[in-house]
């Protein structure tokens, strides 16, 4: 058997994050960037996310946060976009439960965005909100596809 020269494995690996219960400083959007509502993990670093401007996209993990932040579904992510390409994007920072809550008293987030669920949030019929028509069928979708799946 080979010997081991490592300072560790897996387990040692896992116990790195304990600065997580800091508080840190609250990052906000520049250009380039946008926030975004996690609509659903693909796998494989990936997620389908709705944009604030209205864009549903297809978004990457950095590398860095990798096995190291944890996405789910509902969570409030800062993207960097793409020049290149307009429907994908980069996830820069998750946003922790009680920051998304500044974000939103700061005028940051839409008032109809909902925090801390799967499914963004229900819309106002107003023309200010050019994307709301593409988002409740994007609800719309997710529901059926979960009916489906309950069904077989």
């Amino acid at each position: 058997m080979p010997k081991n020269k490592g300072k560790g494995g897996k387990n040692r690996k896992r116990g790195k994050n304990e600065a997580d219960d800091e508080k840190r400083e609250l990052i906000f959007k520049e250009d380039g960037q946008e926030y975004a509502q996690v609509l659903r993990m693909l796998g494989n670093g990936r997620c389908d996310v709705m944009c604030i401007d209205g864009v549903k996209r297809l978004c990457h993990i950095r590398g860095k946060m990798h096995k190291k932040v944890w996405i789910a579904a509902g969570d409030i992510i800062l993207v960097g976009l793409r020049d290149y390409q307009d429907d994908k994007a980069d996830v820069i920072l998750k946003y922790m439960s009680d920051e998304a809550r500044l974000l939103k008293a700061y005028g940051e987030l839409p008032e109809n965005t909902r925090l801390n669920e799967g499914i963004v949030g229900d819309l106002d019929e107003d023309e200010e909100n050019a994307g709301s028509k593409f988002v409740l069928l994007a609800q719309f979708q997710l529901v059926l596809s979960n009916l489906r799946h309950i069904s077989s």
